[in-house]
């Protein structure tokens, strides 16, 4: 584990555990690189050195007032790559994290990675306009700000007890593990990163990013996630990337990589030794 100050004065926290091929870990909102521990452990079984950053603001860094956008996110994890100088890496986003991997493959060049997956990732664009019409109404968004402005800790709280693990689905049985442990990762960080955070995930547009990436590509993606809706999500980044492959889930939630562990780390193990 240990720190970088990024060019900006800001402190990133990692995790950096193992050796042989490197497996960069960019985690979803407003989460930490805790939220990968589960793939961390089984990808360093398998021979695999695993890392992890708190993004800005985020977990253990920093909590900036600025900054809380997807091109220092990008950058951020350039900084990162290139202070421990990684090569032939394979980056893994999942939510928030699929779009900082895209927007780093695009803005910082693909010649430190060999391979990426995108898990339940916001990537091409999730709020709802004229040239994505399948997308989320901007008021969605604008309702989860209010509800974070008003009581952080009661909305964090409600989203892992519901839609993001799918818990609110009939026959699903909750876990008040998961669930706290959401909450103790999403309360470790700063309000104000995770209020603009709102803001990076739904509204950056990542069509010409993935238009990009030449490197191949796995998109994860369940046909149930409740918070980045399938249909304009998954099947489109896999469409837009040059040598993407897309890999559907009937039943899964958005938080599968947690819920869903066994298989996820499978599908993805299978996908680097492909």
């Amino acid at each position: 584990m240990g720190t970088i100050t990024t060019q900006d004065g800001t402190e990133i926290f990692y995790k950096d555990w193992g050796t042989g091929q490197p497996i960069v870990f960019s985690h979803g909102w407003p989460l930490s690189a805790d939220d990968w521990d589960t793939q961390m452990l089984f990808f360093l079984q398998h021979g695999y050195r695993v890392i992890a950053h708190d993004r800005r603001g985020h977990g253990r860094s920093t909590q900036t007032g600025d900054g809380h956008d997807m091109d220092h996110y990008a950058d951020d994890l350039a900084e990162l790559t290139a202070h421990l100088d990684l090569q032939d890496a394979i980056h893994v986003g999942h939510s928030t994290g699929g779009g900082e991997v895209v927007h780093y493959l695009a803005r910082h060049g693909e010649s430190r990675v060999s391979k990426a997956a995108l898990i339940s990732a916001v990537p091409p664009l999730m709020v709802k306009t004229e040239a994505n019409p399948g997308g989320l109404p901007k008021d969605v968004f604008d309702d989860l700000q209010a509800q974070l402005a008003a009581n952080r800790s009661k909305f964090y709280r409600d989203l892992p007890s519901g839609p993001f693990y799918g818990f609110n689905r009939p026959g699903v049985e909750s876990s008040e593990a998961i669930i706290e442990n959401w909450w103790r990762q999403g309360m470790m960080g700063g309000a104000k990163a995770h209020y603009d955070g709102i803001v990076a995930f739904s509204q950056t547009d990542f069509t010409e990013d993935l238009k990009k990436i030449t490197v191949p590509v796995l998109v994860m993606h369940s046909e149930d996630d409740q918070i980045v809706p399938y249909a304009d999500a998954g099947p489109l980044s896999a469409k837009l990337l040059a040598n993407g492959t897309l890999k559907t889930y009937k039943d899964f939630p958005h938080g599968m990589p947690t819920t869903q562990a066994e298989t996820i780390n499978a599908d993805l193990l299978a996908f680097l030794k492909d």
